[in-house]
C-alpha cells in the first residue's frame, strides 16, 4: 500500500512498485515506462503527497539515488547533492559545515529531488536563493539536461517542474551556499521574535536551526511518531497572492486583514488566516479525518485510521467556506495522484 510511503498514511496499492538506486537506473525506469506509455508515479518522500484510495493504476518509482559532493567556488560551496537523500539531514550538515543559507528551511520532511519541484520555503528563506542548477531528466527530449536557476521558472511555492509534473524527473540539485557559520538575513517576523532579534539582522546558522525546529514542532511540523499531527502532508493550502482588484475585494469583506505587501499591488495573505475566520479552527473535525490541533493548514490523518476521500472531502469543504466568506479559493499545495480538488 502506498500509504506506508506517504506521511499521511494514505493511498491504495500500486499496480508495480521498484526503487531507483542509481540515477541512471531512474532514468532507465522512466524512459523504459514512457516507450511502455505506461503510467509512472514518481515517488519521493511522500511528504508533500496525497495518493487516491484506490492506489495508482502504473508504475511507481521510489527514488532512493545517494550522494552528496563539495566543492569549493570562491566564498561559497558548490553543493551537489542526489535527490534521493534527505533533506533535513542535508542541512544539519550544512550547518555544522560552515554553509549558509538553508538553515531555516531545517525540520522540513521529504527528499533533496522535491525541492526544486515546490520550490521549497519557510521562515523567509527558499531553495530558489541558493539552487544553483537542477539535474533531470526531459521526458520530452529523452534527455539529461542541467538547468541553471533561470531557466527553473521559480515563483512562490512554484516552479516549471511543478507546472509541469510529466515533463522533469529530477536526479540532483547543485546548492550555492555561503561559507560562513552566521545564517542568511532573519526576514520572517515570528523566527526574529523567538531569536530576540529585528529583521534583517543575522544569528549563528545553528541557533537558526534550532529556533526554526522549535517552532515548527510547536505547529506539529515536525516528523514524530508520538505525534498524531504530525500524520499529515504539511501545508496544505498556499497562502493566496491577491492581484490589486481581488486585494481590494477582500479589504471591502475584510478590512485591516493581515498581507504581506507584494510587488504591482498584489498582496499575499496568510491562508491559516482565512481558514480560522472562515470558521474552521484548529481541531475542526469531520470523521477520521481533522485540522490539526496546531497548525490550521495542516490536514491531518490522526490515528491513522482516515482515508484519502475524507482527507479530500474536508479539503473542499474547507475550500467552499473560504471562498464564501472571503471570495478568495485556496489551492492545494501537495501533490495529488490519482485525485483531484474539483
Amino acid at each position: 500500500m502506498l500509504g506506508a510511503y506517504t506521511t499521511l498514511g494514505l493511498g491504495g496499492p500500486a499496480r508495480e512498485f521498484v526503487e531507483a538506486r542509481t540515477a541512471e537506473q531512474l532514468v532507465s525506469l522512466v524512459a523504459d515506462a514512457d516507450r511502455k506509455v505506461v503510467p509512472t508515479l514518481i515517488l519521493g518522500g511522500g511528504s508533500n503527497l496525497v495518493v487516491a484510495d484506490e492506489g495508482f493504476d502504473g508504475l511507481v518509482i521510489r527514488v532512493a539515488t545517494r550522494g552528496v559532493t563539495v566543492k569549493r567556488d570562491g566564498g561559497q560551496a558548490l553543493v551537489t547533492v542526489q535527490a534521493g537523500e534527505d533533506w533535513d539531514p542535508l542541512v544539519a550538515r550544512a550547518v555544522e559545515e560552515g554553509w549558509s543559507g538553508i538553515e531555516c528551511l531545517s525540520g522540513i520532511p521529504g527528499l533533496v529531488g522535491s525541492t526544486p519541484i515546490q520550490n521549497v520555503g519557510a521562515y523567509g528563506q527558499e531553495v530558489a536563493e541558493t539552487i544553483r542548477c537542477v539535474r533531470a531528466y526531459d521526458r520530452k527530449t529523452r534527455q539529461v539536461v542541467d538547468l541553471e536557476a533561470r531557466q527553473c521558472g521559480f515563483s512562490y511555492r512554484d516552479s516549471a517542474f511543478k507546472r509541469d509534473l510529466s515533463r522533469h524527473v529530477v536526479l540532483g540539485v547543485t546548492y550555492a551556499l555561503d561559507l560562513s557559520e552566521m545564517s542568511g538575513k532573519i526576514a520572517y517576523k515570528e523566527l526574529a521574535a523567538r531569536l530576540g532579534v529585528e529583521l534583517g539582522e543575522s544569528v549563528p546558522a545553528r541557533r537558526a536551526r534550532e529556533a526554526v525546529l522549535e517552532l515548527r514542532r510547536s505547529k506539529g511540523m515536525v516528523l514524530d511518531p508520538s505525534d498524531p499531527d504530525t500524520r499529515s502532508a504539511g501545508s496544505f493550502f498556499t497562502n493566496p497572492i491577491l492581484q490589486p482588484e481581488a486585494a481590494a475585494e477582500l479589504e471591502a469583506r475584510a478590512p485591516g486583514h493581515p498581507r504581506w505587501e507584494m510587488p504591482g499591488g498584489a498582496v499575499k495573505v496568510p491562508a491559516a488566516w482565512l481558514i480560522e475566520q472562515a470558521g474552521f479552527p484548529k481541531g475542526y473535525q469531520r470523521g477520521p479525518v481533522r485540522i490539526s490541533t496546531k497548525h490550521t493548514l495542516a490536514l491531518t490523518n490522526p490515528d491513522g485510521e482516515g482515508t484519502t476521500a475524507a482527507l479530500l472531502a474536508l479539503a473542499r469543504e474547507v475550500r467552499d467556506g473560504v471562498r464564501e466568506k472571503f471570495g478568495v479559493t485556496l489551492v492545494n499545495e501537495p501533490v495529488l495522484a490519482g485525485i483531484d480538488l474539483l
